[in-house]
């Protein structure tokens, strides 16, 4: 059941900015931590402006692409630790597994194709 639409999907996406966006101080990260940190709210921000989706400001990106990103991202954060050689710091290690869970569950719950069910129920309608 995809309990998500699209417009809260734009909600938490901006949100998540927000969050990594302060991690660091959370946290009292410095150095390369605080600034993957950075950039994933840097990132999250500026693929959320340019996705077609309500609260995307350019619509650029079609909402299943960004589904797809929304994937990649939740299985990189889950190996992130062992890929950037940060797995023996517990807290950061058990955050980025916990974030790769989360967007892998919003992933699955979110209703990544409304238009397209609209549509087909209106020529079967």
């Amino acid at each position: 059941m995809k309990v998500i639409s699209p417009a809260l999907h734009g909600i938490l996406d901006y949100t998540m900015s927000g969050v990594f966006l302060a991690l660091p101080s959370v946290f009292a990260y410095t150095g390369p931590m605080a600034w993957v940190c950075y950039a994933l709210a840097a990132g999250y921000l500026v693929v959320s402006l340019l996705t077609n989706m309500p609260f995307g400001l350019f619509k650029l990106i079609p909402f299943p692409i960004h589904g797809g990103f929304e994937l990649v991202s939740g299985f990189v954060f889950i190996a992130s630790p062992w890929l950037f050689d940060f797995s023996q710091d517990s807290t950061a290690r058990n955050l980025f597994i916990g974030l790769g869970v989360v967007f892998l569950v919003v992933y699955l719950l979110t209703d990544w194709r409304p238009q397209e069910k609209r549509d087909t129920e209106l020529e079967l309608g």
